[in-house]
């Protein structure tokens, strides 16, 4: 089997069941805050401590994988997610399962980027657009799988089996990793930020947690306030050692490439509102329009089945208007349509929101696939694993962003309507805020040039090297 066909294949088990576990948390958010007796807006925690621990970990993924090799890291961390999952099944109250999910969430910080790293690897720069499609199209079974089946579950059984049921994927991955995943290692490897490996970890989630549970009584407000100061201040410490350390664990310095800057920060921005759905659309779904969890799940997969349908049309669209038309005019669609969820309420008919989840999920997949492909076009082959981490990194930080901002939005509209009852009304604002955002997104785009990524879509690029790896600023 050709390598652009193999590499992906397996790299996908693992895209599978961490997408399908972050699907089925997500619909079941209610179901578990209700047996766990806790707030379901408190289980935000539970999300952003995943993402938390990804960011932390992630930086140390390019580094482990040319230090131990791509197939020994990459098997380990499919065997820690798996038995996370075994964990995050056994919680009986909100510390133990934010625990499990960190556990799991360390993992999962190995196992997307190192198998990214793979890929980047092992395939042509010519397939790489080819190969990321063919990649996500199986990964994206787990999140057309993961709202009905964890709505089921959650409905019919015990939200606990949800994390059962990765063990079996997760054995069958650690097996074709073993079998199959290349054991790429760099022979040069450079010595270990361990400074820059403690600023960054410790600073990212003093601010993110601190900003997390800010108004939540979780902590003192005087604790909450010195831990967004002290992450702040860490990270603003990072940022001046990663500017002077030869090697330093996140490579502020590859921003400096123009198509990598604006994949990065505005992939970013735009990620923030996606990262914000999988935590509003089922809370609204099932708190303000009084639906099951099953139903829930059954509403929101659909937006997964676009993103799938999109995906057979990626390289079409990209070598046709390139990417930066793509990236700039899609920003603002994506956006709208995220937009549009906030103008749901229980008497929209189920056809228009089918429709407009629909086609949301396609128009922010076609989004994250160009991104995906747009970092890594003028990144050169030995800086490939610093590129995945901060890239990744940025992802996850993204995302757990997209979920605080939102609930912070909840949690706020909810506290001025009367009664303080969550109801449908307290959602709009939130799906509001997030897309706008991701619209903002849009500004980055601007400035790329115009044959940005043009190699990658199969059009012939005409400006010179110098233009390709220098940024504006």
């Amino acid at each position: 089997m050709r390598p652009f066909v193999l590499t992906p294949l397996i790299v996908a088990v693992a895209l599978f069941m961490e997408n399908l576990d972050s699907t089925i948390i997500a619909t079941s958010l209610p179901v578990i805050a209700l047996d766990l007796k806790q707030d379901p807006i408190a289980l935000k925690l539970a999300m952003t401590s995943y993402l938390l621990a990804q960011a932390v970990l992630i930086p140390a993924s390019g580094w482990a994988a040319d230090r131990f090799g791509t197939r020994r890291v990459f098997r380990a961390a499919i065997a820690v997610f798996t038995l996370g999952s075994i964990f995050c099944g056994l919680s009986s109250t909100l510390p133990q399962f934010v625990a499990a999910r960190i556990f799991q969430g360390c993992g999962a910080a190995m196992m997307t980027p190192v198998g990214r790293l793979t890929l980047f690897r092992s395939i042509d720069r010519r397939e790489i657009v080819r190969a990321m499609a063919f990649l996500t199209m199986p990964a994206l079974i787990g999140p057309i799988l993961g709202p009905p089946l964890g709505g089921f579950i959650s409905t019919y059984f015990h939200w606990r089996w949800n994390f059962w049921i990765n063990v079996p994927v997760g054995a069958a991955g650690v097996v074709l990793a073993s079998r199959y995943i290349p054991d790429i290692r760099d022979e040069n490897v450079s010595p270990f930020d361990r400074k820059g490996f403690a600023l960054s970890g410790l600073g990212l989630s003093s601010l993110i947690f601190g900003l997390t549970v800010l108004g939540r009584h979780f902590v003192s407000l005087r604790v909450n306030l010195a831990l967004i100061a002290a992450g702040a201040l860490l990270v603003a410490l990072y940022i001046r050692h990663a500017t002077s350390f030869a090697n330093p664990i996140l490579d502020l310095r590859l921003l400096r490439v123009r198509t990598y800057w604006a994949s990065v920060v505005g992939g970013f921005l735009f990620r923030i509102g996606v990262g914000a759905t999988p935590f509003l659309l089922p809370l609204m779904l099932q708190l303000g329009f009084g639906m099951t969890p099953f139903a829930s799940g059954m509403t929101t997969f659909v937006a997964t089945a676009g993103a799938l349908v999109m995906k057979a049309t990626a390289q079409t669209v990209l070598t046709r208007f390139g990417f930066r038309a793509t990236l700039l005019f899609n920003a603002l669609i994506s956006s709208a349509f995220l937009a549009l969820s906030g103008f749901f309420n229980p008497r929209t008919p189920q056809a228009i929101l089918l429709l407009a989840l629909f086609v949301g999920g396609f128009f922010r997949s076609l989004q994250f696939t160009a991104l995906n492909a747009l970092a890594f076009a003028d990144i050169a082959h030995e800086r490939m694993s610093s590129a995945t981490s901060l890239s990744s990194v940025a992802q996850q930080l993204a995302l757990s962003c997209g979920v605080a901002a939102a609930a912070a939005v909840v949690e706020t509209t909810r506290r001025l309507s009367p009664g303080g009852a969550i109801g449908y009304q307290d959602f709009p604002p939130a799906f509001f805020v997030v897309a706008a955002i991701s619209a903002a997104s849009a500004l980055t785009f601007l400035r790329l040039p115009h044959d940005a990524g043009a190699a990658l879509a199969g059009a012939p690029a005409v400006r010179n090297s110098a233009d390709a790896k220098n940024t504006p600023f």
